[in-house]
């Protein structure tokens, strides 16, 4: 039998074409009705569990189901070699998506979707935090501050620049907030004249603010300074939760510590600890990226559109080879069972029936976040248009590529597109649903939409 007949291969194109017709449909869905977060969520999450039963089902299962054929208990050397082919290729597969999905992320890609968007925000702002942090430890008046109150510490903090010549705080005036000075030297005059400038660490503000006395001095920035401010309403209420942090204010207050030479290596070795336990205590919490965030992000990632294009086709390019590849197992299969086949003989209707349930909602929540974010309508809908016709035609060329292969790497190439698939469930589509929605209905979606895939094999 000749595997390579131009018919075979129309009849796997069209199936490619088949799982992926639902990308444009879900485009034209959300393009025309701008459907609700909890609707987008729910499908999200049925389209999930659709493709967790399409890959177990259809990869997993008879590979692992082959080690227990004959008597149950023996295993021969393939079905052996075959397992592990599987468990290499799922590794692999996954580890693969993440560096692929990592350089695409890095050029913009991150904005196909709410659910890779807020994780790259919220990867950003963790870092941000990760160092603030770090200039904190450098400071020794807030070391007093525990571990356990650094998550309500980075709330309140945040940090601000002058430029050589600005007067930070004028003689006189009350004060509203402290100014850790992270970078840079001040220069400070009483009375029209210069008193000895403040030294890298000092904190501004803080006799002023504990005694409500007015600055006494006129406080200038000698150069670049940079400081972490903290407002007077946020340092009274870390005072009050706080004792030990209460407690150096006031010392502080009382008589501002000099710091002597031969101290010096015992501070940078408490600020070290203090960084450590501190970062340790940070608590990774999801960001919401505002419409702010999204717009800088796109003007600083010029080429967005493409690494946004590229991102879709990796969370979409493995299903082509396990299209293929399905294809031409099920056509050993039943050619060696009847001698005519006809299309629908080899159908595998619950792959595809996954495949097309899970893009659909893909391509539903990506194209209203794109709308979101300003893109035009006809835009959207070619960019999901052209990856349906790039999944026909990979199903095409998986099925040749299926033809050439070994069985044994032929289940390793099917794992390393299972694996793919299954990481990107797991880091895309499953985050986006609970995004949008709410967490049982999440359950209950992704659950219908793995028995939805399932009922298919009555069809088979």
């Amino acid at each position: 039998m000749d595997y390579f007949s131009w018919q075979f291969i129309i009849w796997a194109t069209a199936l490619g074409a088949l799982s992926a017709v639902s990308l444009p449909m879900g485009s034209v869905v959300a393009l025309r009705i701008n459907p609700r977060p909890a609707f987008i969520s729910i499908m999200a999450a049925f389209g999930a569990g659709a493709l967790i039963a399409a890959l177990s089902m259809e990869l997993v299962a008879p590979t692992v189901f082959a080690l227990h054929e004959g008597d149950g208990t023996a295993h021969t050397n393939e079905p052996l070699i075959h397992f592990f082919a599987l468990l290499m290729g799922l590794v692999l597969g996954g580890i693969l998506f993440v560096i692929l999905d990592q350089l695409v992320n890095a050029h913009g890609g991150f904005l196909r979707k709410a659910a890779t968007s807020i994780s790259y925000f919220t990867i950003a702002e963790r870092k941000r935090q990760e160092k603030l942090v770090k200039k904190i430890s450098q400071l020794p008046f807030l070391h007093n501050v525990s571990a356990h109150h650094i998550n309500t510490l980075m709330s309140m903090v945040r940090p601000g620049s002058f430029y050589d010549g600005d007067v930070i705080a004028h003689q006189g005036d009350s004060a509203e907030k402290l100014l850790f000075i992270v970078e840079g030297k001040l220069g400070l005059t009483r009375d029209g004249s210069v008193v000895e400038g403040a030294e890298l660490d000092d904190v501004v503000g803080l006799v002023p603010i504990v005694t409500r006395i007015s600055f006494p001095v006129t406080i200038t920035a000698k150069g670049p300074v940079a400081v972490l401010v903290l407002d007077k309403e946020d340092f009274d209420h870390l005072r009050s939760i706080s004792p030990a942090f209460d407690q150096a204010c006031r010392d502080v207050t009382g008589k501002r510590l000099e710091m002597l030479e031969h101290l010096v290596t015992a501070r940078q070795e408490q600020a070290v600890l203090w960084a450590r336990k501190a970062t340790h205590a940070l608590k990774a919490g999801t960001h919401i990226p505002t419409a702010v965030q999204l717009q800088q992000a796109r003007e600083e990632h010029e080429g967005a559109p493409l690494a946004i294009w590229l991102g879709i086709l990796i969370d979409g390019l493995p299903e082509s080879f396990v299209i293929g590849a399905g294809l031409l197992m099920l056509l050993q299969a039943e050619l060696a069972r009847i001698d005519v086949l006809t299309f629908t003989d080899v159908i595998p209707f619950t792959l595809i029936a996954g495949l097309f349930l899970s893009n659909f909602p893909e391509a539903l929540a990506s194209s209203a976040n794109m709308q979101l974010q300003g893109w035009g309508k006809w835009r959207i809908f070619l960019m999901w248009f052209s990856l349906m016709v790039i999944t026909a035609v990979g199903a095409g060329c998986g099925y040749c590529l299926a033809g050439v292969l070994t069985p044994a790497w032929l289940t390793f190439a099917g794992g390393l597109a299972a694996g793919a698939m299954l990481t990107m469930i797991a880091a895309a589509m499953i985050p986006e649903a609970v995004h949008m929605g709410n967490a049982n209905t999440v359950g209950l979606s992704t659950l219908f939409g793995f028995l939805a895939a399932i009922a298919f094999k009555f069809l088979e």
